[in-house]
């Protein structure tokens, strides 16, 4: 089944939710989407070093509990739960700072459901983009597992593909992406004006453009 684009944004739910961590304000940015396979399927995409390569990144490491792990030009952190099949957390470590993430499968129809938690601190850096900081990244993480899984004969992510990010399919999808974790950032309490101001950074982060010259 050919992979479909404007299906798969039409799938995705993002939410933000504001709470603490260690005592600090936080944000949890959710992406979550319902996919067409049983949660061993899934959980074998999620973990399996030989496939995730394929859509998300090379991974080295032990993901296992208490297991370290590096994602290839990206983060690196600690399995601090996994239950097969299920779910799987640990902490996301990048450029000095740390983050937490979660992933949770369950049944949902004829599919599983993927949830996906990224609890960041509130810094500078979500001033400057808001939960798309993080949430756009995963989203192409999305749309590369739901392209495998539709396309399981492709043997690269496509945003790996040279001149991917410059394609029409990149700018609609980060646009989408970043515009959703906007709208999620001003359902979750976000003046309006500086989410959708974050949104479009975030945007033109992700597709390499400038930013806008200060007035």
């Amino acid at each position: 089944m050919p992979f479909d684009l404007a299906a798969h944004l039409g799938a995705m739910s993002r939410t933000v939710e504001n709470l603490e961590r260690d005592g600090k304000p936080a944000k949890a940015v959710i992406a979550a989407r319902t996919f067409e396979t049983d949660a061993a399927d899934l959980w074998d995409a999620l973990t399996n070093q030989q496939r995730l390569p394929r859509w998300f990144a090379r991974i080295d490491g032990d993901l296992r509990l208490g297991g370290r792990f590096h994602v290839e030009n990206n983060a690196s952190g600690t399995i601090t739960a996994c239950e097969p099949n299920r779910h799987i957390a640990g902490t996301w470590e990048f450029a000095g700072g740390m983050s937490w993430i979660e992933i949770r499968l369950s049944p949902e129809g004829s599919g599983t459901r993927l949830e996906l938690t990224h609890i960041a601190p509130v810094d500078p850096h979500w001033d400057k983009f808001g939960p798309g900081a993080v949430g756009v990244g995963w989203d192409l993480g999305f749309m590369g597992l739901a392209r495998h899984l539709a396309e399981p004969q492709a043997e690269v992510a496509m945003e790996a593909v040279q001149g991917w990010f410059g394609s029409d399919e990149a700018r609609q999808m980060i646009r989408s992406a970043s515009d959703g974790w906007g709208s999620a950032a001003i359902k979750a309490g976000e003046n309006d004006d500086h989410a959708l101001a974050a949104a479009e950074a975030t945007r033109q982060f992700f597709t390499g453009e400038a930013p806008p010259p200060e007035m």
